[in-house]
């Protein structure tokens, strides 16, 4: 079940002027292996994280800097989450978060939909109500610390 959906859009020149007019705002918005990436990704990154917060429906409990965004083994990104940014995440019952990011003449774009957990679902559903799986079951899905993939896995430990 879809609970939120956010977008969000960014000029990618007006954003790198920002960010080399305030230079702190790097380390304030970004994760250390966020920092050294280009500034259309950093605006795509930046996009996704402000579409997230709309999906979530506000920002309490998020940090910027507990949020990443990384590269699947197929190189579609995904959601990193740590701390009280990953505690709201799953108070709010999200399970499962989708990402899709772009950039091209001059504009970054994110777009994130956030599901409810299957046991969400199910509690939610009228009695005897049959309640569809919205992602494929993967046997042994890939470990990577407190993400979120494209492929509807919520990922806990190994490495990022």
């Amino acid at each position: 079940m879809i609970v939120g959906i956010g977008v969000d859009l960014v000029d990618i020149a007006r954003f790198e002027r920002t960010l080399a007019r305030t230079p702190r705002l790097l380390t304030r918005l970004f994760a250390p292996a966020e920092r050294p990436l280009a500034g259309r990704s950093l605006a795509a990154r930046y996009a996704a994280k402000e579409a997230l917060i709309k999906a979530l429906g506000g920002s309490d409990g998020v940090h910027w800097t507990e949020i990443e965004i990384v590269p699947d083994a197929g190189g579609k990104p995904w959601f990193a989450l740590t701390g009280s940014t990953a505690d709201a995440v799953a108070a709010k019952g999200i399970g499962i978060l989708h990402v899709s990011m772009s950039h091209d003449a001059g504009l970054a774009i994110a777009y994130v939909v956030a599901e409810g957990s299957r046991p969400e679902a199910e509690r939610d559903a009228p009695a005897g109500a049959a309640v569809p799986r919205t992602h494929p079951v993967l046997p042994n899905p890939p470990a990577v610390a407190g993400g979120f993939g494209n492929d509807g896995w919520v990922r806990e430990g190994g490495d990022a």
